[in-house]
Order: C-alpha cells, then sequence, then structure tokens
C-alpha cells in the first residue's frame, strides 16, 4: 500500500527516488538516453566564477537550464559566445537542438537573434509576465 507523504527537506537522494518509476517508463518506451551535464563558466579578471550556461543534455537535446551574465558585462558579447559554445558542445554530443525557457522581463529577443523560436508560453507566469518556450535545431 503506498500512502502520499510530504518531505520536509528534500535531498538528490528523494529526487532520484521520484525520477527512478519515470525514467524506467522513458527508457522502456524510446530507450535509454545518455545524460550529460554541461556548464560553461564566465570568469572575471580574478578568474572566479561570474555567471555562465548550466545544462542538461538527454534524448539529444540540449537544455539549457539557466544562463546567467552580470550586470556589467551585458552588451558586451558574452551571452552570445556561451550561446555558441553551447551549440559547440551540443553538436559534439550528437543532439538534434537546443532548448530553454526565458520570462517576458529577460532575453526572449536574444535568443531569437541566435536563431531560436518560441514553441510555447504560459501567460501569467509570474502573474503579469509570461514565461516563454524556445528551441532551435543544430543537426
Amino acid at each position: 500500500m503506498a500512502v502520499v507523504a510530504k518531505i520536509e527537506s528534500p535531498t538528490d537522494a528523494d529526487r532520484d527516488a521520484i525520477l527512478r518509476p519515470l525514467v524506467a517508463h522513458n527508457d522502456g518506451k524510446v530507450g535509454p538516453t545518455e545524460r550529460h551535464m554541461i556548464a560553461l563558466a564566465l570568469r572575471d579578471d580574478a578568474g572566479e566564477t561570474a555567471g555562465g550556461l548550466w545544462g542538461v543534455v538527454s534524448y539529444r537535446w540540449l537544455f539549457v537550464q539557466y544562463l546567467a551574465v552580470p550586470p556589467e558585462l551585458k552588451g558586451q558579447g558574452h551571452g552570445r559566445a556561451l550561446m555558441r559554445a553551447a551549440e559547440d558542445e551540443a553538436r559534439r554530443l550528437g543532439c538534434v537542438g537546443i532548448w530553454l525557457d526565458t520570462f517576458s522581463f529577460q532575453a526572449r529577443g536574444f535568443y531569437e537573434k541566435l536563431g531560436y523560436a518560441a514553441f510555447g508560453q504560459i501567460d501569467d507566469y509570474p502573474p503579469g509576465e509570461s514565461r516563454f518556450f524556445l528551441s532551435k535545431r543544430i543537426d
């Protein structure tokens, strides 16, 4: 018998246990996939990480989970360089494409200039704003 129980302080092990049956189901339908973490750092003059890109590859698609460039470094081509490096890494790993999400107050136009196209939208997330989902095929 199973019961629903709130986990007060979830851990990575809890997440893994929750995901295990979903991954098994998906792998049973389309075959197992290799998962690769992608981390690209934007380093400041002192060599410290000041921003960068974080993503994960699965099912031959790279999901860009985070892209962050500090305000004082914006407009200098760093975001574009990070995205190009991510595309190169995705190609190296045999990806079909890249997808990501961004809010209406963030960088939709930036991604569209790089060839990404919107494929979905959630309005009022957060209230009064929208969340956009974009993708780009690289194969």
